[in-house]
């Protein structure tokens, strides 16, 4: 509802583009320097205890924009948004936590899909109450309302998770009031199983200090397990991005369409996106659950329709590589999060989807400016760029293939 209209508001109060683009941009370098110690902390304390907080937080941080009438209060609001508005990191650990390996991607999904109806349902609603007057700061109250509506659910609902607390000679699992995940396979491999081994060794902790030793305990599992998957996500999520940076601007110079005519297409694009949640399940079987192969098959899908659309000459060829492309990304951004927490494993999930939403955030500040440069150069730079980048994430996962087993319940094992 609300991020629509930032941009619009910030420019009433007043502010030069120059203030104001570095006004918008803070709130992705906080996501940037937060996401990975906000999904450990997540591990450290449990999934309900944080996102409870971050829940309230981004509440907090609404209310205040709710009120933001000088540019002071608008970049104060957007700092407990930036820092704890985490909420669907959490939410992907927790259904991480609570489903076996098998199940994983398919409930991933069909959460992707809960998500898209509220990317797409918002920004219709935002739109129409921003035409009344007041209406940004009507639009933020009730913003901030549903974020509070959203703790009173998470606080009432029945609730189950595995626990970490501190017994007195050290950790163990809480079993009274938590019920254990129905996973397998779910536990980090070489470094990252030390973890688990040293808490049970350790004494009582305070939660930041054992949030510094589980990141130090990661940074092994990272950079030898999991760098060419984050690295193929920041591949993947830069080339679609490029794709979005200018498409209303390409369509109108390419082809002399109207920008309410392209925001048409936006919408489509985005309810097939969000559909496209519910084919997880039957790709996947079809794969026999080898997330790898169907990340790989979609991204080379994802490079052929870069590559289409920058060389279409009508806009038949554009509806067309743009409704396939909705399936593809969207297929794909689900098979990253679960190759992601198959090499991460339980203990970790919080943590390695914060340095997925990390490496994402980087994404978001390199691709402006790649766009920039793309973009003096042709309309068509920036998808044609992006299918260059996909490429190369292709050729990385296409020489990086892992051992795994048929079933694709067993955690990854690189060559």
């Amino acid at each position: 509802m609300v991020v629509p209209l930032l941009s619009l508001h910030v420019k009433s109060l007043g502010v030069s583009p120059v203030v104001a683009g570095v006004v918008g941009s803070s709130y992705g370098a906080l996501q940037l320097f937060s996401s990975t110690f906000v999904g450990c902390w997540s591990d450290v304390v449990g999934r309900r205890s944080s996102l409870l907080v971050c829940i309230l937080l981004s509440a907090l941080g609404y209310l205040l924009l709710g009120v933001s009438t000088n540019v002071f209060l608008f970049t104060l609001a957007r700092v407990p948004v930036g820092v704890f508005k985490h909420t669907l990191s959490i939410s992907r650990a927790l259904l991480s936590d609570l489903v076996t390996e098998k199940e994983r991607p398919l409930v991933l999904g069909q959460f992707n899909t809960a998500s898209g109806v509220g990317f797409i349902l918002g920004p219709m609603v935002g739109g129409y109450l921003t035409e009344l007057d007041g209406g940004f700061y009507m639009t933020a109250f009730i913003c901030s309302s549903v974020f509070l509506l959203n703790a009173g659910l998470v606080w009432l609902l029945p609730w189950r998770e595995t626990n970490l607390h501190s017994a007195e000679n050290g950790w163990s699992l809480d079993q009274k009031h938590a019920t254990a995940p129905r996973k397998s396979e779910g536990t980090l491999q070489g470094a990252a199983t030390t973890p688990k081994v040293r808490w049970s060794e350790k004494k009582v902790q305070r939660p930041w200090v054992e949030v510094v030793s589980a990141l130090k305990d990661m940074k092994s599992l990272i950079f030898s397990t999991l760098w060419d998957i984050f690295l193929v996500r920041l591949l993947m999520g830069v080339a679609v991005m490029l794709y979005y940076s200018n498409f209303v601007l390409a369509l109108e110079e390419r082809f002399g369409v109207r920008p309410k005519t392209t925001g048409y297409l936006i919408s489509y694009t985005s309810a097939l996106g969000t559909l496209a949640g519910f084919a997880v399940g039957p790709i996947l079987r079809l794969y026999k659950h080898n997330s790898y192969m169907v990340l790989l098959h979609s991204s080379a899908l994802t490079c052929l329709l870069l590559l289409l659309y920058s060389v279409a000459s009508t806009m038949h060829v554009v509806v067309f590589s743009s409704t396939l492309l909705s399936f593809s990304t969207s297929i794909g951004r689900t098979c990253v999060t679960d190759l992601q927490l198959s090499a991460g494993g339980a203990q970790a999930s919080g943590t390695v989807i914060g340095v997925g939403q990390s490496v994402t955030a980087v994404g978001r500040i390199i691709a402006p400016l790649l766009s920039g440069v793309a973009q003096e150069i042709s309309p068509c730079g920036p998808p044609s760029l992006g299918a260059a980048l996909a490429l190369v994430a292709i050729l990385i996962m296409s020489l990086n293939k892992p051992h795994s087993s048929g079933d694709g319940s067993k955690v990854l094992k690189r060559e």
